[in-house]
């Protein structure tokens, strides 16, 4: 039997084990609940140290009532059953719908975009400045990161080309709101790290296999790191 299939079926067990302990009215033994659910103590020692393992259950030691080892009980973890099915494709959708309702919606998508990748992209310690190489290596690795498997196509401070998209699904029915979001991203990033190049444009599924970015120099100054102001007591 494969692990996968192994694991495939342990989980009826262990879901067993968990109602088991959340119907319970007292924390439970290893042998009370063998005697509830009809099996070995040692498959319920096994899957127990796996539901211990994964947060689901806590193990404490009674405190004892006379003489003799105190006991080792069972209670469910407290909080909402981790386990289960995850619906972030409906919840994406549902966010990308409602944005796309908006008046103008790619600029929308965009300054969120913007946002988010000055928050997500490495960033450079002051007053230094990067150059074109790091600038665009800086960038390379938030999208790498991120999924988008980038690559350089001719000069790297050009082109770059986009293998991948992580969202790829969403980009085909969304793509009008979805990649000024990743445009957004890129601009955001470059400008958090005050590079000498800028995002001009993405183009969504320029090639069969991939979207290009457009990169070009950034206008003088315009990546220079301000000055801060000190802030002057009254």
């Amino acid at each position: 039997m494969t692990r996968t299939a192994q694991a495939s079926g342990d989980q009826p067990r262990r879901q067993a084990m968990l109602e088991a302990l959340r119907s319970s009215g007292a924390p439970l033994g290893v042998t009370e609940l063998a005697e509830r659910l009809g099996i070995h103590p040692n498959t319920v020692r096994f899957h127990l140290d796996a539901l211990v393992a994964e947060g689901l259950v806590d193990r404490r030691l009674e405190e004892p009532t006379g003489r003799g080892r105190p006991r080792t009980v069972h209670t469910p973890h407290p909080g909402m059953d981790r386990g289960g099915r995850r619906q972030y494709q409906l919840l994406a959708k549902i966010l990308l719908g409602q944005l796309s309702t908006a008046p103008d919606a790619g600029a929308a998508a965009e300054a969120a975009g913007r946002n988010w990748g000055g928050y997500l992209v490495e960033q450079i310690p002051p007053p230094r400045q990067p150059d074109i190489a790091e600038a665009t290596q800086r960038l390379n690795a938030m999208m790498t990161d991120l999924g988008f498997a980038p690559e350089p196509d001719g000069d790297p401070a050009e082109r770059i080309r986009l293998r991948h998209c992580p969202f790829l699904e969403l980009a085909e029915e969304y793509s009008a709101t979805l990649c000024p979001l990743h445009l957004g991203l890129m601009r955001g990033a470059l400008t958090e790290i005050h590079a000498p190049i800028e995002a001009t444009r993405l183009e969504p599924f320029a090639e069969p296999d991939a979207c290009i970015v457009h990169l070009s120099s950034r206008r003088p100054n315009a990546g220079a790191r301000p000055h801060r102001r000190e802030q002057r007591s009254t």
